[in-house]
């Protein structure tokens, strides 16, 4: 145990110095991030992708944007399974989102584009289904927000 700790306090000093620098250190890519300012089309799906992302980037509202994003969302639903009854018993949700990172100060804009694929189960319920929906939608945006989040890690990065 004792031999542990002192190998670990003496290979302390040299991982400092190997020059490597987290992502989110402050000369890095994650104080950028905090100083995006999202917008979505407004409907329920753009409004749970904004609040994801917000969320994601850790939005400061205090601060001015360095950024701008602007994301349009587009989704199809196609139905799989099918009962007795010709009606669906699952339904596959695909949404594709094209993203633009504009800076504020000028100059010339990043884009990119994400598409996500969930499924979610048909019930016989109303309610139920709506849930179901929604919990797709919901599962969606938030895969779509971490897949944008390392789209633009990767753009400031560079």
């Amino acid at each position: 145990m004792r031999r542990a700790l002192l190998a670990l306090l003496l290979a302390a000093p040299l991982a400092s110095a190997c020059g490597f620098t987290p992502l989110y250190a402050d000369p890095g890519v994650g104080s950028s991030l905090r100083r995006i300012a999202v917008a979505t089309q407004d409907d329920r799906l753009g409004y749970r992708l904004r609040e994801q992302l917000e969320d994601a980037l850790a939005w400061d509202r205090a601060s001015a944007p360095l950024y701008r994003l602007d994301i349009r969302v587009e989704q199809s639903r196609r139905s799989l399974g099918r009962r007795i009854d010709d009606t669906a018993t699952r339904y596959e949700l695909t949404v594709k989102a094209t993203w633009t990172l504009t800076p504020a100060s000028g100059g010339t804009p990043m884009t990119g584009t994400e598409t996500v694929t969930t499924t979610y189960a048909a019930a016989d319920q109303p309610y139920a289904a709506i849930a179901a929906q929604q919990d797709g939608e919901e599962r969606a945006a938030s895969e779509l927000a971490r897949l944008i989040r390392l789209d633009l890690m990767q753009a400031l990065a560079q």
